[in-house]
């Protein structure tokens, strides 16, 4: 079996070879043809980088399972097909923006795809520079294109690179354009199939002046003005950790008319290598480090951190003994929902046809918030493309003032379709000023939400499964649920099942079952209990793994009594887990 997986590997290695590929790759596929260890030359070749739903994302090198000219190009080209077949009846002049973050190779990459884009006669807005995600879906937008694509790999660690897909409302694509662009480009069989030189005419440079629109409706957000120039001087510290935040983050907090930003010169820089940090992941502690170091210095009032391509936001804010904690993604979408509906309703802008959105993993409080102040809720799947579809469904009809997922997503308008950081670390900060402006702390606020609305802690927990073994492992222990579902967890009786796959809803206290609805089924699993406890399980659609969100509820009478209600939520979490096995 080696053997001819080696052989196959060898032969689409001698293709590149002899193929059309420039004269450095061919060096460094001769290199790994050469060497003894043949492990670089497997995992390079030994299967084709996937355009999956959410577009390519892998390793950068040389070779057909690797990010490369080659790989991207082959994506570029099976767009351009697609798009060709959907808009280009009735000489239409199709039109795409492309942007790109701080990763290495993220600006070659950007210019190929541009090249290619133009190569088919379709007009290009190609950003001077780099740029955040959300800007990227603002653009596709505001200058009404066709379709958009980001390089970036959001996150992931500096050898990863990526391509993201955009379609005409902004919002990453779905179905049927999904798979509909996937068959396109599986069509792409040859290097030769994809068109690399560019007709420059079709290409124009855009950046600051969608950045001042940009800039300009993220400003109209503010709810309380006021409270801002009242607390225009708070400390807030910021950090791009080394992406595409660097210039507009800092940029909308003083349109805001925040005057005291303080930045961490070390993370200012902008860099592929992410020299300061092991991840590049605000969800991560690590990643915070330094600028939670620097607002102890400083006693800020805030710290924030945007992921490399400033759609992520993560937060520290001082706990009672004014220590720097960090605030985790449910916490933040709770802060955001709550803020928005409270000062919608402050203002007398709630007309009864406003709606937020969360992914059904996220916190169940944000729905016991939507509920108390009437404001509509949707449910939908984990990924922003969500949230974005439920927009679409409900554009002319309904709106939008917020929608958030616990990996540290938060959309606070729909003039973008994807989770904005950008917005996201000004409405934060203005939340920050109005909590002051009423005599509290952000860490306050979020305890008087849960007093309110009653107590809720989370945790997320992936168990790896790795190989071919891994992922037969992983689908017995989503049959084993299925088949045989809890009937208690941590002492407290099943009272409903949600299966995504059937879409069906199971009440086992009424003995009914009913239709999820949903645009489509989705191998995910829920268990709801008697004392309030919500069990997620699905395998990640990205690696190795199935996922189990935990979320439990408990009791808080007072903010003195915060940690012990943390304790003791813990406690249940222990529990949770030695019931399903997961310690």
């Amino acid at each position: 079996m080696e053997k001819d997986l080696l052989l196959q590997v060898k032969e689409k290695a001698q293709r590149w070879l002899d193929g059309n590929y420039d004269e450095k790759t061919k060096e460094q596929v001769k290199a790994m043809l050469a060497n003894d260890d043949t492990t670089d030359l497997i995992e390079s070749f030994y299967k084709d980088l996937e355009f999956g739903t959410g577009g390519l994302r892998g390793i950068m090198g040389v070779g057909t399972n690797r990010m490369n000219i080659y790989t991207v190009g082959s994506a570029t080209q099976g767009l351009s097909n697609y798009l060709k077949k959907e808009f280009g009846k009735g000489g239409i002049q199709i039109k795409v923006v492309v942007g790109y973050d701080c990763r290495n190779n993220s600006e070659l990459f950007a210019k190929t795809a541009a090249n290619i884009f133009s190569a088919n006669g379709i007009k290009v807005y190609l950003f001077n520079s780099l740029r955040p995600t959300p800007e990227v879906s603002f653009a596709i937008r505001h200058l009404q294109c066709q379709s958009g694509i980001v390089l970036t790999a959001s996150h992931n660690p500096k050898e990863y690179n990526g391509y993201k897909a955009y379609w005409n409302d902004g919002a990453q694509v779905i179905a049927p354009h999904d798979v509909n662009i996937i068959h396109e480009v599986n069509n792409v069989k040859t290097v030769d199939d994809v068109k690399f030189t560019g007709n420059s005419s079709l290409i124009e440079l855009i950046g600051e002046e969608v950045d001042a629109v940009y800039l300009d409706k993220i400003k109209s957000l503010s709810l309380s003005p006021e409270a801002i120039q009242r607390n225009k001087d708070m400390k807030i510290v910021y950090t791009p950790i080394h992406g595409t935040g660097v210039r507009l983050i800092p940029a909308a907090l003083k349109a805001y008319g925040f005057t005291n930003i303080i930045n961490v010169p070390e993370q200012d820089v902008t860099s592929g290598d992410f020299p300061t940090v092991v991840s590049p992941n605000p969800e991560e502690p690590a990643a915070l480090k330094m600028a939670v170091e620097k607002g102890e210095k400083v006693n800020a009032d805030l710290v924030m951190a945007s992921d490399p391509d400033g759609d992520r936001l993560g937060i520290a804010v001082k706990n009672n003994d004014g220590k720097f904690i960090l605030v985790n993604g449910n916490q933040t979408a709770l802060l955001f929902t709550y803020y928005i509906i409270r000062r919608w309703k402050e203002l007398g802008k709630l007309k009864g046809k406003e709606y937020v959105v969360k992914t059904i993993v996220t916190t169940e409080l944000i729905t016991d918030i939507a509920k108390k102040f009437g404001v509509r809720f949707f449910d939908c799947y984990t990924g922003f493309k969500w949230i974005a579809a439920v927009i679409r469904e409900n554009e002319g009809k309904l709106q939008y003032i917020g929608g958030g997922e616990e990996s540290y997503g938060f959309l606070a308008q729909d003039f973008v379709r994807d989770k904005d950081a950008v917005s996201a670390c000004t409405l934060m900060a203005e939340i920050a000023a109005w909590a002051k402006d009423n005599g509290k702390t952000l860490y306050q606020l979020l305890q008087d939400i849960y007093l309110e609305f009653g107590y809720s802690r989370e945790k997320g927990i992936s168990v790896v499964k790795k190989g071919k073994t891994g992922a037969e492992e992983i689908k017995k222990m989503m049959t084993t649920l299925r088949s045989r579902p809890p009937k208690e967890i941590a002492g407290s009786a099943v009272i409903l099942i949600k299966d995504f796959a059937t879409l069906r809803s199971i009440d086992l206290r009424a003995g009914e079952t009913t239709t999820l609805e949903m645009p489509e089924t989705s191998n995910v699993l829920q268990f709801f209990t008697q004392d309030g406890t919500k069990i997620s399980v699905r395998p990640s659609g990205t690696e190795p793994k199935i996922k189990f969100y935990i979320e439990v509820r408990g009791e808080l009478k007072s903010r003195e009594g915060y940690d012990k209600a943390e304790q003791a939520a813990d406690e249940k979490i222990k529990a949770v887990m030695a019931s399903l096995n997961l310690n």
